[in-house]
């Protein structure tokens, strides 16, 4: 058998990394294509050293273009490689430009496409990502939903004879790195990076950094924290604030390089509060038991708010919002435990 899994953001090179190894231990050839939607090597190259992926088979290499251009591009320098490679299946992870181009050229072809991460729903129509779920999903041969929320979604799409209930394989991936920061001595040499308090925050989505007066909110906010707040340099958020002279360091404020997967996990580990608005970041406090505060009005993982583990705030309501008390709930598992992979690739050898 032979797949192909199409990946192109960082996210995504995270989530390849535990099906890779599902598939291979089970004998499948896997090939991967990189889009090249994300382009820079700390956001692309380091996360396939660090998760021992292999090469890709081709890098289409797309860069940064409006969401039209670069999705079309994709498209059309796809289609030849799924062509020529002939998979028994094709693999889409997420929500990304290059998800939707995947599912667009697969519909078009006869080759069969199972989405990872199916079934999200935020609600936002304002966001591009959820347009490209949606989309995805009604594309696809095969719904890999990682949690029950995301089923009945699906379900009341119209999809539940082809979706079925996995698992996040994100905490595939948070469940192996945290093996790894606490053997081998990794835990006094990469969470002892930071000082005993601080913060940790990312911004990037859309609909906080492309608005001049809500991305200066969010970054004055931040720079008025009780804590050192660490934000690493996104390549959307950099190009933003130098568009709009917002200064990254300032008052508490801190930019740092961007993060290896490893590193991140423990620094979400060590540090005393996550202020974001990415979806895994959410999901990897919750699960490693930070506290966090969502800069969105809403959030695909629902789970996450259970207790106010996780709260959704506009950029005024941060500061009020980390001085929440500690959540005492129980998390429990939403996401699963661990063992997404293992349930992809033997659903993937069934059909």
């Amino acid at each position: 058998m032979r797949i192909l899994s199409v990946v192109g953001a960082r996210p995504q090179f995270v989530k390849l990394a535990p099906v890779h190894k599902a598939l291979s231990d089970l004998g499948v050839e896997h090939l991967i294509v990189h889009t090249g939607q994300h382009y820079d090597s700390k956001l692309s190259d380091v996360f396939f050293e660090e998760f021992d992926i292999p090469a890709p088979v081709a890098n289409l290499a797309i860069g940064s273009h409006s969401h039209a251009v670069q999705t079309a591009k994709i498209i059309e320098s796809l289609e030849p490689h799924i062509v020529s490679q002939k998979p028994d299946w094709v693999l889409c992870y997420g929500d990304t430009n290059s998800t939707l181009a995947c599912a667009v050229v697969c519909s078009k072809l006869p080759f069969k496409m199972a989405h990872i991460e199916a079934g999200l729903r935020s609600k936002n129509t304002f966001m591009p990502e959820e347009h490209n779920r949606i989309l995805t999903d009604h594309c696809s041969d095969l719904l890999l939903a990682p949690t029950d929320n995301a089923m009945q979604h699906l379900q009341s799409e119209g999809l539940s004879e082809r979706s079925y209930l996995v698992g996040d394989v994100m905490i595939d991936v948070l469940n192996t790195a945290k093996e790894s920061i606490f053997s081998d001595g990794r835990r006094s040499e990469e969470i002892n990076t930071r000082e005993s308090q601080f913060y940790l925050a990312t911004i990037h989505r859309q609909e906080n950094s492309d608005i001049e007066e809500r991305l200066r909110e969010i970054i004055d906010a931040l720079s008025e924290l009780d804590l050192p707040t660490y934000i690493p340099s996104h390549p959307r958020l950099v190009k933003k604030c130098k568009e709009f002279d917002i200064e990254l360091n300032k008052g508490s404020l801190r930019s740092i390089d961007p993060l290896s997967y490893r590193e991140l996990v423990a620094t979400v580990m060590k540090a005393e509060h996550i202020i974001t608005d990415s979806g895994g970041l959410q999901k990897e406090s919750f699960h490693l038991g930070t506290p966090c505060t969502t800069v969105r009005t809403e959030t695909e993982w629902v789970e996450t708010l259970t207790g106010e583990w996780n709260k959704l705030v506009e950029p005024k309501q941060i500061t009020d919002a980390i001085s929440r008390p500690h959540p005492s709930t129980e998390r429990g598992f939403p996401f699963g435990k661990g063992d997404a992979a293992a349930n992809i690739a033997k659903l993937l050898l069934k059909f």
